[in-house]
């Protein structure tokens, strides 16, 4: 199996050495998105406009390997605060209607430049 790395500037930069995505011919895995603009570096304010930055910064590295949202299998969110959950999964669940993915959630961490959400996501190509 192919492990072809991903790569799109319509999402964050790496901040560290790994890569956006991966690519294995069958298979699509992103790294944690984190809420950054790719192009300010700037995070939203709030968990809405966070967990949005989130899922746009996923559906960019998605579309670069070929895959998107729609063929999304799996996701895991990181919260920082579980009291945000509600708010997240407002916005989520715009993004995935109909027939969404497996989803882990969890809370209660300290997350890279103070975001309050990063979502992770495993897709079909």
């Amino acid at each position: 199996m192919p492990k072809i790395p991903v790569s799109t500037v319509k999402a964050p930069a790496a901040l560290g050495p790994y890569a956006q995505g991966i690519d294995t011919g069958t298979l699509v895995f992103t790294a944690g998105q984190l809420p950054l603009d790719p192009e300010t570096g700037d995070l939203p304010a709030d968990i809405a406009g966070q967990t949005r930055q989130c899922l746009e910064n996923l559906k960019a590295i998605l579309e670069a390997a070929g895959s998107g949202l729609d063929k999304v299998v799996k996701t895991t969110v990181f919260l920082a605060d579980m009291d945000d959950f509600a708010a997240m999964n407002t916005v989520y669940a715009a993004y995935f209607p109909g027939n969404p993915p497996a989803r882990s959630t969890v809370g209660n961490l300290t997350m890279a430049r103070g975001a309050r959400v990063e979502i992770e996501a495993v897709a079909i190509r």
